[in-house]
């Protein structure tokens, strides 16, 4: 019972994707499934931590956003990865984004990081 328990859920649209970026935060590479998050839009992010933009290779990095409209959607992979993976994935992102639970287009729950700042109302 060395390895952790992969029951944590992960919902990526960004970095996390890239297998360089999951060598460097997990130490393996994930596999994941196609999915949606509804009633969100994607825009970019410059992200100015040096060893984000090294592991990452981009400075500019995609963060999404509510609009409460379920017509607009966001396309990812889910993994699923153990509790340590998250605290480790929280490590990577940078303070623009925050880890939320959301339910997916297929109905599974996941976490996903979103931007931090949209809490205005």
């Amino acid at each position: 019972m060395t390895e952790d328990k992969r029951d944590v859920r992960l919902f990526s649209y960004g970095t996390l994707q890239d297998p360089a970026v999951q060598t460097a935060n997990f130490g393996r590479l994930l596999e994941g499934r196609p999915d949606a998050l509804p009633g969100y839009r994607t825009s970019i992010v410059e992200v100015t931590d040096p060893e984000v933009v090294a592991v990452s290779g981009v400075a500019w990095h995609p963060i999404v956003t509510a609009t409460g409209d379920p017509a607009d959607q966001v396309q990812g992979t889910v993994f699923d990865i153990s509790a340590s993976e998250l605290a480790a994935a929280d490590e990577y992102e940078v303070s623009d984004y925050t880890r939320i639970r959301v339910t997916l287009l297929s109905g599974l729950d996941a976490w996903v990081y979103v931007e931090a700042e949209q809490d205005g109302e």
